[in-house]
């Protein structure tokens, strides 16, 4: 599988890759052999890395991770380094789900009961050809997750699609992964299944290019405000104050 520069930002790298580029290089795990975990992260996600060594470690072990906000291209000039542009999530869930084969299956992980399935019936419409493989909402407890693998592993999916939210989906990506063997690449994708089935709206695409979408969330989703904080204000303090590779707090 080809490389891609990384960067690295308070200690955690990111990938230095364009849409078209990330959807190419998860089309080539999903062809290939191993198991790939896949994040996502924001400037929210990094001010967590920052103080959890735990959540830290993962994003330092992944197979990819993509640039999902603007705060971490304006990061990356702060710094010194560049990245292309913003790889959403929900962005690479569409366009790699609109060009997968009918032998490639997937299967959608966590949300809100209706959310999922709403969710994958979009992803359909937009491929004739998509098989979704199976789908479950709901908790990530422990006490349900024997049954959440025997589902997954009983589909045969390749791709694994996980929305519990940061950090909780990608712990549980990490802590169950190999016991799935079929899956080739799982990703946590936090609210995609929200914006895909029309429970949530994205910002205008003027705000999503001004790097102001962190406003329309702060309008229509008021009770965000401390994450937002984290955010706008917390993360680009961080990176002035400890630039790329900082000795972290233990």
């Amino acid at each position: 599988m080809p490389s891609c520069p990384r960067i690295r930002l308070l200690g955690v790298p990111i990938d230095a890759v364009t849409q078209h580029e990330a959807v190419c290089l998860l089309q080539a795990m999903l062809k290939g052999s191993g198991q790939h975990h896949v994040m996502t992260p924001n400037s929210e996600m990094l001010v967590m890395a920052w103080r959890n060594a735990s959540f830290r470690a993962l994003l330092c072990g992944t197979a990819l991770n993509l640039p999902d906000s603007a705060g971490l291209l304006l990061a990356a000039r702060m710094t010194g380094q560049y990245l292309p542009e913003r790889v959403t999530g929900v962005d690479t869930v569409t366009v790699l789900c609109a060009q997968l084969p009918t032998d490639i299956s997937v299967y959608l992980l966590g949300g809100a009961p209706g959310i999922v399935e709403r969710a994958g019936a979009v992803l359909q419409k937009a491929n004739s050809r998509l098989c979704i493989a199976g789908t479950h909402a709901g908790s990530p407890s422990p006490q349900v997750a024997p049954a959440i693998i025997e589902n997954i592993n009983r589909s045969g999916a390749r791709l694994l699609l996980v929305a519990y939210g940061a950090p909780v989906q990608d712990t549980w990506i990490a802590q169950h992964l190999a016991a799935l063997p079929a899956v080739r690449v799982a990703i946590g994708v936090g609210g995609t299944f929200d914006f895909l089935a029309g429970n949530r709206r994205r910002a205008p695409m003027l705000l999503r290019r001004s790097g102001l979408e962190w406003l329309w969330r702060l309008l229509q989703e008021p009770r965000r405000f401390m994450r937002i904080w984290r955010a706008v204000v917390v993360f680009p303090f961080l990176v002035c104050r400890h630039g790329r590779d900082p000795c972290h707090r233990k």
